[in-house]
């Protein structure tokens, strides 16, 4: 099948949807039973998707994790109730006391503080390296290296990562190898045919796509699946159906809106590649963007997430700009239809394999479904408001 006609078929096994278009929501936490065999049935195969517990999920959820787990190319979806969540599940699905992780400089900052502060509490030790660090990676690898972790591309400031050159080496050693695709969407690139054993979406992102559900899964090749699926189970991970609902419904206009986010970011980034304040553009279709060649091999497409880097500029001058825009908001996440704006400092402090410049603001955007010219109104404006203040 076609990618798009992929998105509108995956998961829609009648077993689930029980024939409707959209699987209805299945409400449940204790399945019963009519007999004694009916019940060892359904413990012995509760893996494979009989309905046994709610913290296992029932019809509503088993459609969503099939669907996901199509697009992604897995064999299966673990679900989570945030990105954070299914992070820290799939890292404490893989690691023990005495293990080290290998984790990207460039990560999401909640992942950071995961390492730092309770992977470390349990005794794992972290090293970072450098996103670009490509096979040097090995130079890194300790006995006792378990897993390898990326984030392609990096939180902030958009680094793309050699993702096969990687995960080759990290298997020459017997490493797991965990990535967070968030940006790709599960499907603007194919990660288990780079060599990925567990592909991870915050859905909060585009999969749910209207900025109104927390959610996270961990998609995982047939190597991985069991252990990372019963540990999660362990740890007591689970979503609400009414939430996975909401996210088998976006998940259906994800291609449309990734084309249309792609479309109305390029737009804007090429405007402000020609801004004169503008110093260089964090979009990884673009040339100035470190790991470019990557994304060109890798990605079948992009979305609405970059930054760019001004060349001068301090935090009132910054302010004057992020601030009283008319169609760009100040928020956190990201994925959904509304463009959101970010002055981003400090980055300096959150690396420790690599250096950043803070010298020189870094602004990130997600463009949203608005008309891009209004969004580049906005920015005019905004840039107008950042000279000024300079003065």
């Amino acid at each position: 099948m076609k990618k798009d006609t992929q998105i509108v078929s995956v998961g829609r096994d009648k077993k689930w949807t029980k024939g409707v278009i959209n699987p209805p929501v299945f409400r449940a936490s204790t399945m019963v039973f009519d007999t004694m065999e009916e019940m060892r049935f359904a413990t012995k195969n509760r893996a494979k998707g009989e309905m046994f517990y709610g913290r296992r999920g029932g019809p509503t959820h088993f459609a969503f994790q099939a669907a996901i787990a199509g697009l992604e190319g897995g064999v299966g979806t673990a679900l989570y109730p945030s990105g954070s969540a299914a992070i820290s599940g799939a890292l404490l699905s893989f690691l023990k006391a005495g293990d080290h992780l290998l984790m990207v400089d460039t990560a999401y900052e909640p992942t950071r503080d995961l390492c730092n502060k309770l992977l470390a509490g349990f005794g794992i030790e972290t090293t970072y390296y450098d996103p670009m660090i490509g096979a040097g990676i090995e130079a890194l690898i300790k006995p006792n290296t378990k897993v390898l972790f990326l984030e392609s591309p990096g939180s902030i400031t958009m680094e793309i990562q050699d993702v096969p050159s990687l995960a080759k080496v990290a298997h020459q050693h017997g490493l797991t190898v965990i990535l967070d695709n968030t940006w790709a969407s599960p499907i603007n690139s194919r990660p288990f045919e780079m060599g990925v054993d567990i592909s991870i979406q915050a859905a909060t992102k585009y999969i749910v796509g209207h900025s109104d559900v927390m959610m996270g899964t961990a998609t995982s090749n047939e190597a991985h699946w069991d252990q990372l699926r019963e540990n999660s189970y362990l740890m007591g991970q689970c979503t609400s159906p009414d939430d996975v609902y909401l996210a088998s419904r976006g998940l259906r206009t994800l291609g449309v809106r990734m084309q249309q986010h792609e479309r109305n970011a390029l737009k804007v980034a090429n405007w402000l590649q020609s801004r004169p304040e503008v110093d260089h553009i964090r979009h990884p279709a673009f040339d100035t963007c470190p790991g470019h060649e990557f994304f060109k091999r890798d990605f079948s497409g992009s979305n609405g997430l970059f930054s760019f880097v001004l060349k001068e500029g301090s935090l009132n001058s910054v302010t004057a700009l992020v601030e009283n825009m008319a169609h760009f908001k100040m928020g956190f996440s990201w994925g959904g239809f509304e463009s959101l704006i970010l002055g981003v400092f400090g980055i300096d402090r959150l690396r420790t394999a690599t250096h950043w410049d803070s010298s020189k603001p870094l602004i990130r955007l997600h463009v949203g479904l608005e008309d891009p010219d209004d969004l580049i109104a906005d920015l005019q404006a905004g840039f107008e408001r950042f000279n000024q203040a300079l003065k």
